[in-house]
């Protein structure tokens, strides 16, 4: 037993000096990160100087859409964790670029949800990328061999 708990203690020491490699080029960007913002979706909306327009006013998820300098997205806050994973989840089928909080979420281009992030903090998360599948709905080109 006397060998065990030191193995594992250097091998805990080597995992967290590798992880700390990793992240070698990273640290400034997120160290300008801020600490996530909580809060009500007026609360947020004020954060990020905008007036929300509401859509969605319920006790469960309410929306709105946004704009400021930084573009035009969607806030939405949610009551419960669950109710914001599941609806994550759903939405990000259809692509996009949203900005996570604790019990909200914010949708727009890439550029805007990147310049929410310096001010709301948050996790960046991406939808699925249809793009590969543009093509595929193309006439086929048949029609332009037709001497074949």
């Amino acid at each position: 037993m006397r060998l065990t708990r030191p193995i594992l203690a250097l091998s805990g020491a080597a995992l967290m000096f590798a992880l700390a490699g990793c992240g070698g080029s990273d640290a400034p960007k997120a160290a300008a990160v801020p600490k996530t913002a909580t809060g009500s979706l007026e609360h947020l909306a004020a954060e990020v100087k905008c007036t929300p327009n509401m859509q969605t006013d319920a006790d469960e998820i309410r929306q709105a859409i946004c704009k400021n300098t930084d573009g035009k997205f969607i806030l939405v806050t949610f009551a419960t964790d669950r109710g914001q994973r599941e609806w994550i989840n759903g939405a990000k089928d259809y692509g996009g670029h949203y900005l996570v909080g604790r019990k909200w979420v914010a949708v727009g281009e890439t550029s805007t949800v990147t310049a929410l992030r310096t001010t709301l903090g948050g996790d960046i998360e991406e939808g699925k990328d249809h793009s590969a599948h543009e093509g595929s709905h193309e006439p086929s080109g048949s029609a332009s061999h037709s001497g074949h």
